[in-house]
């Protein structure tokens, strides 16, 4: 079953309620939440975010725990070795984090690898695994989804490559999967026209099996700029049929699709873009 949603808010009073509410006005069947904002570190009490509600909603719509997805904070950088402070509070964090989505139900969480500020990738890569190793001692539960950047600034994951290299390095490598943003491989040098390539390198590199989370973005900027800014789904250069290959992949049917793409005129747009990709007819290639 294909199983796709967006990116939804969660807001007093219902909190997590409410933002299953939310996805299913979008005719979606997943979604993907922040545990608080994204860019602090207050959070509201377990006990008042309505997960009980939220679940019982779930089920009546034949929604999974599993389709729940978790996006980690932005403030989290586990790649900063040149300021450990920074180190620090993305490891309290996101032990937290890990927690708190442990108690929402969800499987896997989508984390940035972090960025190196200057001191190169290969120190970044190990103080990712610094981190990660410290968080992961602990968790056999949530699945912790690298996801794949667009190689703006100094950030890490630029890469399949440097993916597969902190998950080799790990102590845990089965707590680690990946998340696929289609926008950031785009911008990173990806050509997703040629959907099957880049399934065979990803395969190859890091393993599909490896695969948690798609984020399904159109991109306005052209392969290989290294931008990461997202367009609608059919409005950038990506293009509508790309991506609905990628919604209909088989190879794809068991990874949960999340729409990352911006309002219109203050909107949301996922109603329309989720109905439009579910009903794609795919062009012959």
């Amino acid at each position: 079953m294909l199983k796709i949603g967006s990116h939804c808010g969660m807001n007093a009073p219902n909190y997590l309620l409410g933002s299953v509410e939310e996805a299913l006005s979008y005719g979606a069947n997943a979604l993907m939440v922040y545990t608080g904002a994204p860019q602090n570190t207050r959070r509201q009490a377990l006990d008042k975010c309505n997960i009980e509600a939220a679940h019982a909603l779930m089920l009546e719509h034949n929604l999974d725990q599993h389709d729940l997805i978790i996006h980690a904070p932005y403030l989290i950088n586990l790649a900063n070795t040149k300021k450990a402070d920074t180190f620090d509070l993305g490891v309290d964090l996101l032990k937290s984090e890990i927690e708190r989505s442990i108690a929402f139900g969800a499987k896997y969480m989508v984390l940035h690898p972090g960025a190196h500020v200057g001191a190169g990738s290969e120190l970044g890569i190990e103080s990712i695994v610094k981190g990660l190793d410290l968080v992961n001692a602990d968790n056999d539960q949530l699945v912790i989804a690298l996801e794949t950047m667009a190689g703006k600034g100094t950030e890490v994951g630029r890469t399949f490559e440097e993916i597969a290299q902190i998950i080799s390095k790990v102590q845990k490598p089965e707590m680690l999967g990946v998340t696929l943003d289609t926008c950031h491989i785009n911008d990173a040098g990806y050509d997703l026209s040629d959907l099957d390539q880049v399934l065979a390198d990803f395969d190859q590199i890091i393993g599909l099996d490896k695969l948690s989370v798609i984020h399904l973005n159109d991109s306005l900027n052209p392969i290989g700029s290294h931008k990461d800014r997202h367009a609608n789904i059919g409005e950038g250069t990506i293009g509508f049929d790309n991506l609905a290959r990628i919604v209909h992949d088989p190879r794809l049917a068991h990874v949960v699709k999340i729409l990352e793409t911006p309002y219109i005129d203050g909107n949301p747009p996922y109603d329309e873009e989720i109905k439009a990709l579910r009903n794609a007819e795919l062009s012959k290639k």
